[in-house]
């Protein structure tokens, strides 16, 4: 066989293997839903943690946590994507719905401003500055958000931007069985 046929063999062979590659890429891609990446901490118990809240007033603990079920919303000033779930957030605040802030490898004072300025829907709102309770809890980034019952088990996790759809559509029915859940 001639240097050129060999040549030929090589570069069919690697077409093949990139080929192959990207299938299974694409295939995966299309199997998993982002807003759903796994998380080991699901039906356990949410992590330990003493941290300031965003205003400065108390330390919290995961104790705080407990007693009803609540979505645990990572947020940041930084996060482009929390802006737009912000308003959502505070009408879901306006209706009930129990939600503690963590505000994520922010600067203080830019969270106290963004607060005063978009509001503030949450309940107790957790200020990790370094990083190391969404470290604990396998954050990718923001906006996360947890849903707890009132045992404070983390019971299902979320990626990305809850709207008034996506919470119409797949996430109040899971908070709302929280709730069912934890009546007497």
């Amino acid at each position: 066989m001639s240097i050129d046929g060999k040549r030929w063999i090589v570069v069919g062979l690697i077409a093949a293997v990139l080929g192959a590659f990207a299938t299974i890429v694409v295939v995966q891609l299309k199997k998993g839903d982002p807003t759903t990446l796994p998380s080991a901490l699901i039906n356990k118990p949410f992590p330990e943690f003493s941290l300031a809240d965003v205003q400065g007033t108390k330390q919290l603990t995961r104790a705080d946590l407990l007693g009803k079920p609540a979505l645990v919303n990572v947020w940041a000033t930084w996060c482009i994507s929390c802006r737009v779930e912000h308003p959502v957030l505070n009408k879901l605040a306006e209706k009930g719905v129990v939600i503690y802030g963590i505000n994520y490898k922010d600067d203080n004072a830019a969270a106290l401003k963004w607060l005063a300025e978009f509001h503030n829907p949450y309940q107790l709102d957790i200020r990790d500055e370094d990083g190391n309770l969404g470290l604990n809890l396998g954050v990718y980034g923001a906006p996360e958000t947890f849903f707890i019952d009132a045992k404070g088990v983390i019971r299902d996790k979320y990626v990305g931007v809850i709207d008034e759809v996506v919470w119409r559509e797949q996430l109040a029915a899971k908070y709302q069985a929280l709730v069912d859940e934890a009546k007497p």
